[in-house]
């Protein structure tokens, strides 16, 4: 039986995946979707509680993101704004100081019922089985005027192409050939994965009750081991949560554990900090479809938004469309959905394959 065939495949179901396939879809193509995972979202990971959802990944928007600004309008997905009022928090080796006011944090965005939401409302914009979960793409291969993209569960062939993951992922897991131009493959495995190191911490309490004494929940660290907190709130307060980053000291090492994270935390906001409902413990190193073996070691962000993403490779088949390659906020969601714009516009403008 031959491989099935469409016009484009894009690996990976992030919002950069999702938003590609759709507006492909739009105009008249035929996507495919290929996600390893068993859920769509990618960095967008949201966990549900009474009154919302809290995001163990992606968090925030800004306001002059176009891009994001008009899809959420364009879904009506609900959205909130991040609380900043009240004073913060320093945490020195000599101890707490409460700052006036709030330096830390930003006029900002974030989704009710967390940023899953977002990929989730794309999701259902597409056909059906164009999403096919559980599907890691291992390799791409050139086959006539068509790519074939592998996964243990089938092969799929197709036009064109998309690579919706993190360019040093898509080099460490995926097999390619012909090979990529060596330069852009330099390029590629030394991009950091945005947050790919980090590990976030999201704490769910009963109560706001770091807001009651004039606290906006947000905290700067010289000590660690979050070293950036800040309030996730949802609308009237409710669900009550606080988060913040955990870098690691050294590569391989434990970022966090449960005791530290209640310990830090009620040295910055009291001993109320000590009993919460809920604590997650989110280390994005440890996820395989995310970040690559020893992603603390990428630290060139010099290769965001790279030139080299810019042009298709394989004659033009294969394209990039995760946030780290976009030139425009890279790193963000909305870097993401500049990732996406990017790769449909090259795909739409390609000119048709030779006949006969």
């Amino acid at each position: 039986m031959s491989d099935p065939e469409t016009d484009v495949v894009v690996i990976g179901a992030g919002i950069a995946g999702l938003t590609t396939a759709w507006r492909l879809s739009e105009a008249g193509m035929r996507p495919l979707v290929l996600e390893a995972r068993d859920r769509v979202g990618g960095r967008l990971l949201s966990t549900q509680v009474t009154g919302g959802g809290l995001d163990l990944g992606a968090t925030w928007f800004w306001p002059h993101e176009v891009r994001i600004g008009r899809l959420v309008a364009e879904l009506g997905v609900a959205i909130t704004s991040q609380h900043i009022a009240g004073d913060a928090v320093l945490e020195l080796p000599a101890g707490v100081q409460r700052i006036e006011s709030n330096p830390i944090d930003v006029v900002s965005g974030r989704f009710v019922q967390g940023a899953q939401a977002l990929a989730e409302a794309v999701a259902t914009r597409l056909p059906a089985e164009v999403v096919r979960l559980g599907h890691a793409a291992t390799a791409i291969e050139a086959s006539g005027a068509l790519l074939r993209v592998v996964t243990p569960r089938g092969a799929f062939r197709a036009r064109h192409v998309v690579m919706a993951l993190p360019p040093a992922l898509a080099m460490a897991g995926i097999a390619i050939s012909p090979a990529l131009p060596p330069r852009l493959v330099r390029v590629a495995r030394s991009t950091p994965v945005w947050m790919g190191a980090i590990t976030k911490v999201v704490v769910e309490y009963a109560e706001p009750f770091w807001r009651a004494v004039g606290l906006a929940g947000a905290a700067m660290s010289h000590v660690g081991p979050m070293r950036e907190l800040h309030d996730m709130c949802g609308p009237d307060g409710q669900p009550a949560a606080l988060f913040g980053f955990a870098p690691a000291t050294r590569v391989g090492a434990p970022t966090v554990t449960t005791d530290r994270v209640l310990t830090q935390l009620t040295a910055l906001f009291g001993s109320a900090a000590a009993s919460p409902r809920n604590l997650w413990i989110q280390d994005w190193r440890h996820e395989p479809f995310t970040s690559p073996p020893e992603v603390e070691r990428l630290t060139d962000y010099a290769t965001f938004g790279h030139r080299e993403y810019a042009m298709s490779a394989l004659e033009g088949r294969l394209h990039w469309a995760s946030t780290e390659t976009a030139a425009e906020a890279p790193g963000h969601i909305e870097g993401a959905l500049a990732a996406a714009q990017r790769a449909v516009s090259a795909i739409l403008r390609a000119p048709d394959p030779p006949t006969g």
